[in-house]
């Protein structure tokens, strides 16, 4: 990393740092030293479930001295994938073959993002498509102007159409294609909030205590699926089932797994309530079970460098990785599925 990277990037290192030392289970934690060298990972990992991944290989690196470190995915039809770059406020477009361009940067608060509650430092989040060609994505800033949903439409500035609490930190975004309604999860201030996609005032939609973070990010990870929005939580490590009532009105959360460690996104592989989900701090993707059981099919070996986000397409599996706290080699990782693999 070059010095004039270094110095424009020390206050986001300095304060996530002291935000990882403090926290129980890590998902956001930025790199606490530049690293000098990168060691490549060895083709095949023994961790990987036998039969279940396969083509495993990383397609795209990314550059950290840019703060390239992909946040979330949104996954086109080709095979494009859309990903958020925390540090760097920006959404970035990779192409099948691996190529990255940037769409859109969204505009620095004044104060640096310096008050952004756990991280101190601004960065986009959660980022979906739409029907209508649109794509929304979540900034979190520590300023009332700024923080909130967005919405990006091709040759259009990216807007705000919704306003969230400036003292939260909105992360996990899931679309609701049937009510056309978007979903938010806030790590910091245990919510879950409701927007329609034409934006307007955020609904708090859940407060229920199984959101709340025990000391660093609670209700993180979203996807709405077979009549309920799924959520992580990163503190407590688990996997939430909150069902989607008449009226719009939420369920009580039901546990459906434990013992995730640092647990961030997750996406369902096609078989049932099957999942795969991240665990950012420990280097892993998992694959979980309908009775909660999990099994590792990919390690740090395959290359994950703090997996924050994992999306199908078919039997395409994309991870992303951001380097947080490796500070080596943020990167997309590709493998195949074969959901036939009992």
């Amino acid at each position: 990393m070059s010095q004039r990277i270094s110095r424009r990037s020390s206050k986001i290192i300095t304060a996530v740092a002291l935000m990882a030392a403090t926290a129980s289970a890590l998902a956001l934690p930025a790199h606490a030293a530049p690293a000098t060298t990168y060691a490549a990972p060895p083709a095949h990992s023994a961790a990987a479930s036998p039969g279940f991944l396969s083509d495993v290989r990383i397609a795209t690196h990314f550059d950290l001295d840019a703060r390239q470190m992909p946040e979330n995915i949104a996954l086109l039809p080709d095979g494009t994938a859309d990903v958020t770059f925390a540090a760097a406020r920006q959404v970035a477009r990779i192409t099948p073959r691996g190529a990255t361009r940037v769409l859109a940067t969204l505009p620095a608060p004044a104060d640096g993002g310096v008050n952004t509650p756990a991280l101190r430092f601004p960065l986009t989040t959660g980022i979906v498509h739409a029907p209508d060609g649109a794509t929304y994505v979540l900034y979190a800033t520590g300023t009332a102007d700024l923080t909130g949903l967005w919405r990006l439409r091709p040759g259009h500035a990216p807007k705000r159409i919704a306003a969230l609490p400036a003292d939260g930190l909105p992360n996990g975004l899931a679309l609701d294609r049937h009510s056309k309604r978007l979903y938010i999860t806030d790590s910091v201030l245990g919510t879950i909030w409701t927007v329609p996609l034409s934006g307007g005032r955020p609904t708090a939609w859940s407060t229920a205590p199984e959101l709340a973070s025990t000391d660093f990010l609670g209700a993180n990870g979203a996807k709405v699926h077979d009549g309920a929005l799924w959520v992580t939580n990163l503190d407590k490590g688990t996997l939430l089932r909150i069902p989607i009532r008449h009226g719009n009105r939420a369920g009580k959360p039901q546990v459906r797994a434990t013992g995730l460690v640092g647990i961030d996104d997750f996406a369902f592989t096609g078989r049932g309530n099957e999942v795969l989900a991240t665990l950012n701090a420990p280097n892993k993707v998992v694959r979980i079970q309908p009775d909660g059981t999990s099994t590792t099919v990919l390690d740090a070996g395959d290359g994950l460098q703090n997996p924050t986000a994992v999306a199908l397409r078919g039997t395409e599996v994309y991870v992303l990785s951001a380097a947080y706290t490796t500070a080596a080699d943020p990167n997309l990782l590709r493998a195949r599925l074969h959901r036939h693999h009992g």
